[in-house]
């Protein structure tokens, strides 16, 4: 669904199992744009979805086709997915239960691809959110910054903590939607000592993959993400909040 308002454009989308919505503020932005973002998105979903047989990343999967006969982007993304398994001590990690599956880096990379699609078209103040997983791009108003709200982990409906910015990402990763879903690679259990985490930078894709894999360090978590310089708030399962050194970005809410 698209509406318009004086303000801009605004759209929300079904799409690869969640929703997206695209919030642009730039005056006279082309409807156009958005429309091309969709299409992006649904793309990515029929190449990149594991549930349907015949996605390029299902068909890889079970050797139906090789790399060599894969989108080139399927080939960066697998690329980029290795080298986040070495930036992170293979705490992030492209399969599950043996399995290809790239879908913790490709929502990501989804949103932050569409945002740089929306800057292209000459709509360069714009929010691109997918499943709570943010990118803002240039400002809503001359005036004014985004404001982003990280949902409380432990009540969805209020919250914890709000980020302030311009060309701004948050990304969260948690039991909060999906339970207990993030498996640490190495022992291959699912990390209980956070209730969620969330990490803000500048470009979502890097941002989401470092969310996941601090969530699947557990008690190593804060002191990883203090040591890269992320800006991060953590949230443990009694409710307790711990945040990196650098999170200033982080102003708590309520």
């Amino acid at each position: 669904m698209r509406t318009a308002s004086p303000t801009g454009l605004r759209r929300v989308e079904h799409c690869m199992g969640t929703v997206f919505s695209i919030d642009v503020r730039t005056p006279d932005a082309d409807p156009a744009a958005i429309d091309e973002v969709v299409t992006w998105l649904h793309w990515v979903d029929r190449t990149f979805s594991t549930y349907r047989e015949t996605s390029e990343i299902s068909r890889l999967d079970r050797n139906a086709i090789s790399l060599d006969d894969c989108s080139p982007d399927v080939v960066e993304v697998l690329r980029r997915c290795a080298e986040l398994a070495d930036d992170t001590e293979g705490y992030f990690d492209c399969h599950n239960d043996g399995r290809l599956d790239p879908s913790g880096y490709v929502k990501g990379w989804a949103i932050e691809r569409a945002s740089d699609l929306l800057t292209t078209a000459g709509a360069g103040d714009h929010c691109v959110n997918g499943g709570g997983d943010v990118q803002c791009a240039g400002a809503p108003a001359p005036d004014r910054s985004w404001h982003v709200g990280i949902a409380h982990p432990l009540r969805p409906a209020t919250t914890i903590a709000t980020v302030e910015g311009r060309d701004l990402a948050v990304a969260t990763s948690g039991t909060a939607e999906r339970g207990r879903h993030i498996v640490d690679p190495h022992t291959g259990e699912r990390p209980d000592r956070f209730a969620s985490i969330t990490v803000v930078g500048r470009r979502i894709a890097g941002v989401d993959a470092y969310a996941t894999a601090a969530f699947a360090m557990g008690e190593r978590a804060p002191a990883w993400l203090t040591a890269r310089g992320l800006s991060a708030l953590l949230v443990r399962p009694d409710g307790s909040v711990l945040r990196t050194p650098s999170a200033g970005v982080v102003n708590s809410g309520s």
